[in-house]
């Protein structure tokens, strides 16, 4: 469902991430785990569109959207949920996940939205500034996929998250999959919750691979060791 090839991205003279290579498939969840300044969000915001690459191909189900600008990819089918959730603190609820319709042009938010996160459909009305961090984190999620992407990107959705809502999102991707042939990458660095959602784990360090192992072959103290070095 996507796959990247030799990808660099820099930021000036400065190479950041150095020629991955990695493919996720149709319904996977991909954890990406790593310390802060390796290289997960500029990943993320590389495939994106937000940040160029300087080398490289990606492709979202068999389509070459490398060069192609943000809403192009998302139009292809993929969703990102920036670090910090980035909703519209002014918008209602309703009217953030609406933000999202434009892309699939659905004229109504999807039943199964509001059965994923029922707490959205009680606060529907609410402004979006006035949600705690994880219901915001819900609410960006929800309306990512409105858009009805085949490829979601979820970049630390654990990050400021008090640990139960931390659980409540991890049902909800494990349940998604379920309802969805949807591809799921995340980055993250607190193990326990990919070790709830991802089939595969890669450590990254320095915008380079060093670590992959399946979610049944999970080495915990190899990769709690990347992560507190």
């Amino acid at each position: 469902m996507l796959t990247v090839s030799n990808l660099k991205v820099s930021y000036g003279q400065s190479e950041v991430i150095h020629g991955l290579d990695f493919a996720v498939a149709k319904n996977e969840t991909l954890a990406i785990m790593g310390r802060n300044g390796m290289g997960k969000t500029t990943l993320f915001k590389s495939l994106i569109g937000i940040l160029p690459s300087t080398e490289g191909n990606i492709n979202i189900d068999g389509v070459d959207v490398t060069n192609t600008e943000s809403y192009r990819r998302v139009e292809n089918g993929i969703a990102y949920v920036p670090q910090g959730r980035m909703i519209f603190p002014t918008l209602t609820v309703q009217e953030n996940i609406e933000t999202g319709m434009e892309v699939s042009k659905l004229k109504k938010i999807p039943d199964d939205i509001y059965a994923l996160f029922p707490v959205l459909h009680e606060m529907r009305s609410r402004k979006g500034g006035n949600l705690s961090g994880g219901q915001q984190q819900q609410l960006a999620i929800a309306r990512a996929l409105v858009t009805n992407p085949k490829v979601l990107l979820l970049d630390e959705p654990t990050e400021g998250i008090q640990p139960s809502i931390i659980k409540d999102i991890a049902n909800v991707l494990n349940e998604l999959k379920k309802l969805r042939d949807i591809t799921i990458i995340v980055s993250e660095q607190v193990l326990s919750f990919t070790q709830a959602v991802a089939d595969r784990i890669i450590v990254i360090d320095k915008g380079e691979f060093i670590h992959e192992d399946t979610k049944d072959n999970v080495n915990t103290d190899v990769i709690r060791k990347y992560l507190s070095v």
